[in-house]
């Protein structure tokens, strides 16, 4: 399984939100436990990544992801949607063997 990846509406959100921050900027992505669901997403702006991050890029936008996040986030794809009921950052994650509706907490 391949690591974590950007979709280009995410790239594009990431660089527009993290305009006005330091040089290095980037969103963190990181898997915690809680949710309805046993685990859920924790997504942030982060002014740069941690020694020990795995860090993504693309089109000039960064993600950052935690060692211990990123076994739960292999082979996910990190996108922005903007739907009907709202706009938001979304994992889509094939570890996830169900979650929640609201899509912010999963099981694996």
């Amino acid at each position: 399984m391949t690591g974590v990846t950007l979709s280009s509406a995410a790239a594009t959100r990431i660089k527009s939100v993290v305009a006005g921050e330091p040089a290095g900027a980037g969103l963190r992505v990181a898997v915690e436990g809680g949710g309805c669901s046993g685990f859920q997403y924790e997504i942030n702006i982060a002014p740069a990544p941690s020694g020990d991050d795995h860090v993504v890029e693309r089109d000039g936008a960064r993600l950052f992801v935690d060692p211990v996040s990123l076994p739960f986030l292999l082979g996910s794809e990190v996108d922005w949607v903007d739907e009907l009921i709202g706009a938001s950052f979304k994992v889509k994650n094939p570890n996830a063997k169900s979650s929640c509706g609201c899509g912010v907490s999963f099981s694996v």
